[in-house]
């Protein structure tokens, strides 16, 4: 299957995307909002053609997936667990087996699950089914980011995700193109984190 079952989690009403939920956005658009100084709130799994490649990142997934589904039982994030891992479900480009999934599940049964778990920080956020064109979103990210003429690292990585979900390459002179900075700024202010990033979204195009 060349594409993701979702079909499967919708059936049984499993939460995969959630917007924040107390952080305030600091401009409201028809199309999403905007949050000047950040949100870690945003999980939005399964949104991007981009396949889970390795454990630590099923591993969070999983964790996500139980965080914003507190209902569902052991052995219902086991199930859930076990069909994501499975590569004809379309989730995976990994080999998992039934051994190894298992205790990655008793690993996150061990978690706070209070905690919210670790995720990046976003500042745009687009609404399902906007009909925005990946050109238009990134002039939007280009316009609302790029304005300040400033390329913190938030700022970088949205402007990643945005080249990410044209399924280009992202490259330094790109990202620099949509803040509008030269590519010496990008050089400065990314960090090794989200340069590790790069890599890892570039292997996924």
């Amino acid at each position: 299957m060349s594409h993701r079952n979702l079909e499967y989690l919708n059936r049984r009403r499993i939460v995969y995307r959630r917007g924040p939920t107390t952080d305030t956005p600091s401009e409201l658009f028809s199309w999403g909002a905007f949050y000047e100084a950040g949100t870690y709130q945003c999980y939005e799994l399964f949104k991007s053609k981009a396949k889970i490649t390795s454990y630590k990142s099923f591993k969070w997934h999983i964790l996500v997936l139980w965080y914003l589904n507190p209902q569902l039982t052991y052995d219902e994030i086991l199930e859930l667990a076990l069909f994501i891992s499975d590569k004809d479900n379309g989730f995976v480009a990994i080999a998992l087996n039934k051994k190894s999934i298992t205790n990655l599940v008793n690993e996150v049964f061990d978690m706070d699950l209070d905690a919210p778990p670790k995720n990046k920080i976003r500042k745009i956020i687009f609404k399902e089914g906007t009909g925005l064109g990946t050109s238009e979103k990134l002039s939007i990210v280009g316009k609302l980011i790029g304005r300040k003429k400033m390329a913190e690292p938030p700022d970088i990585y949205e402007a990643m995700l945005a080249i990410h979900d044209e399924n280009k390459k992202i490259t330094i002179s790109k990202v620099a193109s949509i803040l509008n900075v030269s590519t010496r700024t990008i050089y400065r202010n990314i960090t090794n984190e989200i340069n590790k990033e790069k890599i890892v979204l570039n292997e996924e195009i």
